[in-house]
């Protein structure tokens, strides 16, 4: 149970740094010229929503009894490798 929760704890601080950097994407958007800034508010807005799966699937996941949480570790494992995807995608 105690790996669980380090694997828990160790996920939630990669969410809020993927949160930073959405943050720090989004102050560069601002700064792009007009074309620009419609591209990567649009590619941001993706990455948000990648961002809120993963952190939505975390917390059903932390909600779970013992018995279920076999379920929810598929849920977190897909929305995490998509919002890493994602973000991988946007800064390369």
């Amino acid at each position: 149970m105690e790996a669980m929760e380090a694997r828990e704890g160790k996920m939630e601080a990669r969410l809020r740094q993927w949160g930073a950097k959405i943050d720090e994407l989004v102050a560069k958007a601002e700064e792009a010229g007009a074309e620009a800034k419609i591209d990567h508010r649009k590619r941001i807005d993706e990455l948000r929503g990648k961002y809120q799966a993963a952190q939505s699937k975390l917390d059903e996941l932390r909600a779970a009894g013992s018995e279920k949480r076999a379920i929810f570790e598929a849920g977190v494992e897909s929305a995490w490798s998509e919002l890493e995807a994602a973000f991988k995608k946007l800064t390369s």
